[in-house]
């Protein structure tokens, strides 16, 4: 079954809720509002679950995960603001017809393990945390309850950029997917490294956007004292809007069987990269993923 590990897609309760709010994160008619970005300019289109599901279907994909984009801030949202928009993706997520499946969000002011639990029972086929909540020994400590319940289940994490702080002024739109994104996911994947896998032994986690292009820089790790290590086999880099040339070198660090196929659609369309052998492509967007999800009911 071909995977896409990686989508978004706002469910219309969702966006009702988005509509209703006056402060960030909040949508004026199609037009995102978030705290370190410039207002974003929605398609509805990317949102409008028939014509998604045509889309997926004409991609030929098995499945397609969607999630809370974490870059919204949601999770970090008091309480009485998050439970609602919590609420509202998760019911409708679940709810979206085959091919799709989701990953689960959670609230991280006042984390709710049980609550998770039963998100991960109704069919959710893991959590994801924004890089931003993981960014050291202190992070994975808070979230160290949530991501037992995930371990538990025998469900994997996904680590996905977090909301970006303010861009100085003059900064070009991309700025945030470029910099800080990057930044955060790289952060995240040396603190699972130095932290994480040490207290979850047993996680199976796959970080977004090839971690940041993190593991490229593990001569320099070795020459600093970190050491070389082992490839990590229960770690996987689903290559969002990476092409040949970045999944080429990741492999070449981490093993081909590392990387899964994950576009960040709406906000890049899916991409094979040309990697010279059916074999390679039928691992990252088959083989691979079965190994992410193995324990998930899809």
């Amino acid at each position: 079954m071909s995977t896409d590990v990686h989508q978004h897609l706002w469910p219309p309760a969702f966006t009702g809720l988005l509509r209703t709010r006056t402060t960030a994160p909040y949508l004026d008619g199609w037009t995102l509002h978030l705290h370190g970005e410039p207002p974003y300019p929605v398609d509805p289109a990317d949102h409008d679950i028939a014509a998604r599901t045509a889309l997926v279907r004409a991609d030929g994909l098995g499945l397609a995960l969607v999630s809370l984009s974490s870059p919204l801030g949601i999770e970090y949202l008091p309480a009485d603001e998050a439970a609602p928009l919590l609420s509202a993706f998760h019911e409708g997520a679940l709810a979206l017809p085959a091919p799709f499946g989701v990953w689960a969000s959670a609230h991280l002011r006042t984390p709710d393990p049980e609550a998770l639990t039963r998100d991960l029972g109704r069919g959710c086929v893991g959590l994801q945390l924004p890089a931003t909540a993981l960014l050291d020994e202190a992070g994975w400590t808070r979230c160290a309850p949530l991501i037992d319940a995930v371990a538990r289940a025998g469900k994997p994490l996904f680590v996905h950029p977090g909301a970006a702080p303010p861009a100085a002024p003059g900064a070009p739109p991309w700025w945030p997917a470029l910099v800080p994104y990057v930044q955060q996911l790289h952060a995240a994947w040396f603190a699972f490294r130095a932290f994480g896998r040490r207290a979850h032994p047993t996680l199976r986690v796959c970080f977004a956007a090839l971690a940041g292009l993190a593991p490229l820089h593990g001569e320099r790790l070795a020459a600093r004292g970190g050491g070389r290590g082992t490839v990590d086999r229960d770690v996987f880099y689903d290559t969002s809007s990476y092409g040949t040339r970045a999944v080429d070198a990741l492999a070449r660090a981490v093993g081909i069987d590392a990387i899964v196929a994950g576009s960040d659609r709406p906000y890049a369309p899916p991409t094979v990269p040309d990697l010279g052998a059916d074999a390679a492509v039928h691992a990252l967007r088959t083989a691979n993923p079965a190994r992410l999800l193995k324990g998930a009911a899809l």
